[in-house]
């Protein structure tokens, strides 16, 4: 939703400051943001390289950056970088490798402060949310602003990190100014002045507006949020097709009808892994599917949800990336079973090329709870048993504790390939 490096310039008058808050009445809608989420959690235990250049990715020769604080954000390091070329641009960083399991321990935290404040939360991610505290307000007998400073202190004192947040009436909004808050701030925008707040900014500052987007844009001498508000959405539509020009158009002149979805559900689950060299031997990417699969079931049963449909991506070596799926019956959170589904997918779709990426993902979700179509003698309980005692082992002794033999050090190359009777699949494959 936007891209914003910062207040631009005019737009202090939106800041929350010792001596000046902005009007927030009618701002019911509040976007908060971690700070350099996973470098801010893995300096909290090493407060010596907080003011040095700290960059949190993996150790592989194809890891890219998950995390950088602002000291090396100075030297142009993003998140999704490739390491190579954070290297290159800032050389003598403190490179950290991300400490798995404990950001979702730190988000769950900080989610639950929000939750204390208000029912109407929406997570985007771990380190961020929207909040509707428009009910609230009366009951904490508090400002929207007010809300938003207490947030911070709180995500401050309790987890030792710092978050921005952004006040104002719509979403959008919201989310454009907890980004110009940046780092450790609060911006309101006031809902009388919300065009004032929108029409100097750059196109590239909606939400929507990518690359190919702003290039088309611009064909059409547009370049500003108010340029494109003055603009007919008829002409707006010759360049980015009707349903993006009314979308944009709205933005533009400041209107955004959604609300806070809470707890929308999920409509799928997926993990996949970049090789840090590319194979093309079928029992690397079949174990790497399993590994994959008892993530992604993992999930599944952890959230009470089965699937449908599974399906794999496959990135090439040039890049080229497909999809294939295959849906099946009944539903279905066994690893078992998504592997083997995963394989035959594999098999169809791959013969001896060069892979650089591979990933697995589960759609069609429905709860585990719903009554289900049951096949005699079918295999999938037992399956299905052992696999949930495994969760329970891992969930006591670590994630560690309870693996598949062919995953251990030393085990089979190649995962057993007789698979249980799932129900049967419909069959159906296709690029995705």
């Amino acid at each position: 939703m936007g891209r914003n490096a910062g207040l631009p310039a005019g737009h202090e008058r939106f800041r929350v400051s010792a001596h000046h808050t902005p009007d927030d009445t009618g701002c019911g809608l509040l976007h908060v943001d971690m700070d350099a989420f996973f470098a801010a959690v893995e300096l909290r235990t090493r407060p010596e390289l907080a003011d040095k250049p700290v960059i949190v990715a993996g150790a592989g020769p194809r890891s890219v950056v998950t995390s950088a604080n602002y000291p090396a954000r100075e030297f142009g390091v993003r998140a999704a970088m490739p390491v190579a070329v954070a290297r290159r641009l800032c050389p003598h960083a403190v490179f950290i490798p991300p400490t798995h399991g404990l950001y979702g321990e730190v988000s769950r935290g900080v989610m639950a402060i929000f939750r204390e404040l208000t029912p109407l939360v929406e997570p985007l991610s771990l380190d961020e949310a929207f909040l509707d505290v428009s009910g609230a307000l009366r009951r904490l007998r508090a400002t929207p602003a007010e809300l938003a400073e207490l947030v911070r202190r709180r995500v401050r004192d309790e987890h030792g990190i710092t978050c921005s947040v952004g006040v104002a009436g719509v979403k959008f909004v919201a989310k454009l100014a907890s980004g110009m808050a940046k780092p450790d701030g609060v911006v309101v925008v006031p809902v009388a002045q919300t065009l004032q707040f929108l029409h100097p900014l750059p196109i590239s500052a909606l939400w929507g507006v990518g690359k190919r987007t702003e290039e088309s844009l611009r064909r059409l001498g547009l370049g500003t949020v108010a340029q494109i508000a003055a603009t007919p959405p008829q002409r707006l539509r010759r360049a980015v097709g009707a349903a993006a020009a009314e979308h944009l158009h709205a933005l533009a002149n400041g209107r955004d009808e959604r609300g806070v979805v809470v707890d929308a559900p999920d409509k799928s689950i997926g993990a996949e892994r970049t090789f840090d060299t590319d194979q093309r031997d079928p029992a690397v990417l079949e174990r790497e599917l399993l590994r994959l699969s008892e993530r992604v079931a993992a999930s599944l049963r952890a959230k009470q949800l089965r699937g449908r449909t599974v399906s794999i991506k496959v990135r090439f070596a040039d890049f080229k990336t497909i999809t294939r799926a295959r849906t099946l019956s009944p539903a279905t959170d066994v690893a078992r079973v998504i592997h083997t589904t995963a394989v035959a997918l594999l098999t169809e779709a791959v013969a001896g090329a060069e892979v650089r990426l591979i990933g697995v993902r589960v759609e069609g979700l429905t709860g585990a709870g719903e009554p289900e179509q049951l096949s005699f003698g079918r295999a999938e309980p037992r399956w299905r048993e052992a696999e949930v005692a495994a969760d329970v082992a891992r969930s006591k002794f670590g994630s560690a504790a309870v693996r598949p033999a062919s995953l251990l050090p030393g085990g089979p190359a190649r995962p057993p390939r007789r698979a249980p009777d799932h129900g049967g699949g419909t069959g159906n494959s296709g690029i995705g």
